[in-house]
């Protein structure tokens, strides 16, 4: 019986070992920023957009190392197709930290939120939108 349910998990995993991957990796670079946010806001009294910037920064360097090593498992040995993968990579990270930054202010500054609360949820936006940037335009399979 249980080895059954282990090949089943296993069987289910291999099928969909990219977006598990994905879940797990994310659910750690989710983890590290908000701690890192909670450690500048709370511990070293940052300000809440500066200290939502910083984890940004750190939490997109683990990002980019574990989604092409462990999640999309890029090939590209080249340095011009790495660097295009990189700047891609930062580049989409940037636009889904702008997204996050004003879902921040407008959940904080102007609804008057909580800003773990709207940290959680425009976490929750952006690893939605960093995997479709990242399936469908940074580590696509090239024909």
């Amino acid at each position: 019986m249980i080895k059954r349910i282990w090949d089943w998990g296993w069987d289910l995993y291999r099928k969909h070992k990219e977006g598990f991957n994905y879940l797990i990796f994310g659910f750690l670079a989710f983890v590290l920023n908000y701690v890192l946010y909670w450690v500048f806001e709370s511990l070293l009294h940052i300000h809440y957009m500066a200290a939502t910037v910083l984890s940004w920064v750190l939490t997109t360097a683990f990002a980019y190392w574990t989604n092409r090593t462990f999640v999309f498992q890029s090939r590209n040995k080249d340095f011009r197709m790495i660097w295009k993968e990189l700047v891609s990579f930062f580049s989409a990270r940037v636009a889904t930290e702008v997204l996050e930054l004003a879902l921040m202010y407008l959940m904080v500054d102007c609804l008057h939120g909580n800003e773990y609360v709207a940290k959680l949820i425009g976490q929750t936006l952006v690893i939605l939108a960093n995997y479709v940037l990242s399936k469908l335009w940074i580590f696509k399979e090239k024909k």
